[in-house]
């Protein structure tokens, strides 16, 4: 029986081997910190990389040019005489250094205009958010309506205004609408909602402050990066306004870059002109590295404003 069961177990034909169990793939979680991957996406991203960058690489390469550089040569790549500093040091001393002018016109124009339009805003913003008053929805719709109205369309009816108690051609006439800013004061009360908790403000009361030192103490100190936000959003404003100032202004003396500038541009086209384009790139270059310093400087500040208040706790 024994010998049977060997020989009968070893005519059997042995089994075959078990392939191994084929293993499910685990769905692939995206975490937060590692996002799903977008090729449209990716490439919408690539293609306003390039529609930002293009211009500004454009601008930089051509303020290194002459005159007869630009005409002659590739707009993208360098020409073979280098002559930024030449050109920086022309559109200074151009006309008896009227660009320097212009400048100092523009920072006046940005202090004290995209200036007082940052501190009406807080301070509105903050009345606004913080005390309650009869009318309060009506003023909401007030402000949204003026977010909601383009400037340009302002600018007939403001020079009309002016021009009848005496104030055109002079630099109130930019910087006095220019303390206006219904989306910075819409921007600051939203802001203010939610930065400045109310029971902080009834502890600094009990405490005996006032209303003025509980602002500036208490207040003010929360509301630094709305206020960065708002000021970042007035200058670059007031620093590109240009058809209020043209149409306000006929002096050159009181011009300010943007529009001394567009009159470098335009004696190319009148009659015995002078043409200087190689001097307006290159104030342009100028007139656009104050804008990009204060961004890179203000970044974080202007960043944490934007979030402010987009996650509810």
């Amino acid at each position: 029986m024994t010998g049977l069961s060997t020989t009968t177990a070893a005519s059997r034909p042995a089994a075959p081997p078990r392939s191994p169990a084929p293993r499910l793939r685990a769905p692939r979680r995206h975490t937060p910190g590692r996002p799903k991957r977008s090729v449209l996406l990716t490439v919408l991203t690539v293609v306003v990389l390039l529609y930002s960058l293009v211009p500004l690489l454009w601008l930089l390469i051509s303020a290194t040019k002459t005159q007869q550089g630009l005409a002659g040569s590739f707009g993208l790549w360098f020409d073979g005489d280098f002559a930024l500093w030449d050109n920086i040091t022309q559109t200074f001393t151009y006309q008896d250094g009227v660009f320097g002018r212009w400048l100092l016109n523009t920072l006046l124009y940005v202090v004290v205009g995209a200036g007082g339009a940052t501190f009406l805003a807080v301070l509105g913003g903050y009345a606004l958010a913080k005390f309650p008053f009869p009318g309060k929805r009506a003023v909401f719709a007030v402000v949204i309506g003026a977010v909601a109205v383009p400037t340009t369309a302002l600018a007939v009816p403001t020079f009309l205004m002016f021009s009848k108690i005496g104030l055109t051609d002079t630099p109130w006439a930019v910087i006095i609408p220019s303390l206006i800013s219904p989306f910075g004061l819409y921007l600051m009360w939203v802001f203010a909602v939610e930065a400045i908790p109310t029971e902080l403000m009834e502890a600094a009361r009990i405490d005996g402050a006032g209303e003025v030192r509980t602002f500036f103490q208490v207040a003010l100190p929360l509301l630094a990066p709305g206020t960065v936000t708002v000021l970042l959003f007035t200058t670059v404003a007031t620093w590109n306004n240009y058809f209020l100032p043209l149409i306000m202004l006929k002096d050159p003396d009181w011009y300010p870059l943007t529009v001394g500038l567009d009159a470098w541009n335009k004696q190319a086209y009148a009659a015995g002109g002078e043409v200087v384009f190689n001097l307006v790139i290159t104030g342009s270059l100028i007139t656009i590295v104050p804008l990009i310093a204060a961004f890179l400087l203000l970044q974080k500040y202007w960043q944490s404003g934007l979030a402010a208040g987009s996650v509810k706790e």
